[in-house]
């Protein structure tokens, strides 16, 4: 007989205990939040430059130092994702998250009475940016946890809720700005992120159990059964008394009459050995951080790839004012520009969830083209010239930076890359590695176009990083399948020695006889 373990319906604090991937059910609550947790985090970062203006002039400080407030953030949100694993597998994904709202919350709001550009440095680089680091990773891992076959799908369209927060908190903020300041506008987005902590409380754990087979165990044969068959047995070896067989014919030795003697402690023992092994085994404990990813050679070329192919993620989003500025367009015009990026990269994320969701199809190849085209896309901006070239360079750029920006990390749940058992500490490997990038990127690419005087070296820095980017994505399936086959043919190697057995054992007198022999011929050819 079969026991199925259903699906258990538990109150808002405990975990949903599956028998498979739901793809559904309360996932559909964790998507809701990641799309909340999305704009608060993203959607915040990427709007802060409507304070810009009046942080250099409250401050009297320049356009780079401002700048730094949000490389600090964005540095100290990618750099401590190992800490983001390891205090999920400790604590649970609900409580990471939710500690991670309060400090993106207090970090904003303290900001907000800051007195000097260090304090931002303090308050939003450092305290936020943790906070960002806490609730956005434990959230898109666990959402890759409640779906399988629609994982892709619903992790590009949930992941939207950066472009929409983009498209509305700039305005919405700026025209807060003008009726109570921006002290009281940054205080008022400090209260919003508190938003970060409820949607933390959503994140239900899942616990995937396979169904289990107990076997019916045979009825136990009665006392009586087992004494009439001792007397069967003993009346056929009545004559085996003296070859120091036992003969158990009375009562007094069938066990559980008498007191057990010494002999018949071993069965008992053997049997209770047997309903040990029988029970369930201890589960294993939850390595914190699994650094075994790193011996993995798939997943290092996965993680160059998003090394290399985050240098490119920037700089349209930080130089295409400027560029369109430098080409003679008005700053009203430059800002249609950003925000008709920020709408195709809508429609570029929900077309690769699209994509990504049908099947059978190779999912890292299907990244591997829009890496391609988004290497063209970056290539194509220093050409452009006039309003409308920059529309369209900006329009292509922002559909193919949604196709990868909202895939690349729930890539690492696909076998090709790490599989979802190991995703949790991958993606805290894998976002640590992109931080490198991060840092570094802005800084040579302000390096390049203050050397140059030309933004258009910053593009084509950023392409070059895209294409390295792509032939390392190229090598991940490669690598993946050669590594699978050597390891394959190493198991059926060991199957094949453990099959053949030791070499057949020679009787002990096989070789007292052949010494025997020996000796023997040796004194008949003494005696002649």
């Amino acid at each position: 007989s079969k026991m199925t373990v259903k699906a258990v319906k538990m109150p808002c604090t405990s975990a949903n205990v599956y028998t498979k991937v739901p793809d559904g059910g309360w996932g559909w609550t964790v998507a809701f939040a990641f799309f909340v947790v999305e704009a608060l985090t993203y959607g915040i970062i990427k709007s802060f430059g409507v304070f810009f203006n009046d942080l250099m002039e409250s401050f009297d400080e320049t356009n780079s130092r401002i700048s730094w407030i949000i490389s600090i953030c964005v540095f100290v949100q990618t750099f401590t994702a190992p800490l983001s694993t390891v205090l999920s597998n400790r604590f649970g994904h609900r409580l990471v998250v939710m500690a991670g709202g309060l400090l993106v919350s207090t970090g904003m709001v303290i900001a907000s009475f800051a007195r000097s550009v260090v304090d931002m440095y303090v308050t939003i680089g450092v305290v936020s940016g943790l906070g960002y680091c806490l609730s956005f990773l434990p959230t898109v891992t666990i959402l890759s946890q409640y779906f399988d076959k629609r994982r892709s799908l619903v992790t590009a369209v949930a992941s939207t809720g950066e472009c929409f927060a983009v498209f509305s908190f700039a305005p919405a903020i700026t025209a807060l700005k003008e009726q109570i300041g921006w002290r009281y506008s940054m205080l008022s987005v400090g209260v919003l992120q508190l938003g970060i902590t409820a949607c933390g409380s959503l994140l239900r754990p899942i616990v995937i159990r396979e169904q289990e087979e107990v076997k019916a165990q045979p009825p136990e044969e009665s006392t009586e059964t087992k004494y009439m068959l001792e007397n069967e047995q003993t009346c056929t070896s009545i004559e085996s008394i003296d070859s120091g067989v036992d003969i158990t014919t009375s009562p007094s030795n069938v066990p559980g009459k008498t007191k057990a003697e010494p002999k018949s402690e071993e069965p008992k023992q053997h049997g209770q050995n047997l309903v040990e092994n029988n029970s369930t085994p201890p589960a294993p404990k939850t390595k914190l951080l699994d650094f075994s990813v790193m011996r993995d050679y798939s997943f290092i070329c996965y993680a160059f790839f998003g090394l290399f192919a985050t240098l490119g993620f920037f700089a349209p989003s930080l130089y295409i004012i400027p560029l369109s500025r430098s080409l003679g367009i008005g700053k009203d015009h430059s800002a249609y520009i950003l925000s008709a990026m920020a709408i195709a990269e809508v429609f570029g994320r929900i077309f690769a969830g699209w994509v990504l969701n049908k099947k059978p199809i190779r999912k890292i190849y299907i990244e591997l083209i829009c890496v391609v085209l988004l290497s063209v896309a970056l290539v194509a901006f220093p050409f452009a010239s006039g309003f409308w070239g920059l529309m369209i360079c900006s329009v292509y750029f922002g559909f193919m930076l949604g196709t990868v920006a909202g895939t690349h990390i729930p890539l690492l749940a696909e076998d090709d890359v790490v599989g979802i058992e190991r995703m949790s500490s991958a993606a805290g490997v894998y976002v640590f590695i992109q931080s490198l990038a991060g840092l570094a990127g802005p800084p040579l690419a302000g390096v390049l176009v203050d050397t140059t005087k030309n933004y258009s070296s910053a593009f084509y820095s950023c392409a070059a990083g895209m294409v390295l980017g792509a032939i390392f994505l190229a090598l991940v399936r490669p690598v993946k399948t050669g590594l699978c086959h050597h390891q394959q043919q190493q198991q059926q190697q060991q199957v094949e020695e453990s099959t053949a057995g030791p070499p057949p054992e020679l009787p002990d007198d096989f070789i007292d006889m052949d010494i025997g022999k020996a000796e023997n011929s040796g004194k008949g050819s003494d005696s002649v």
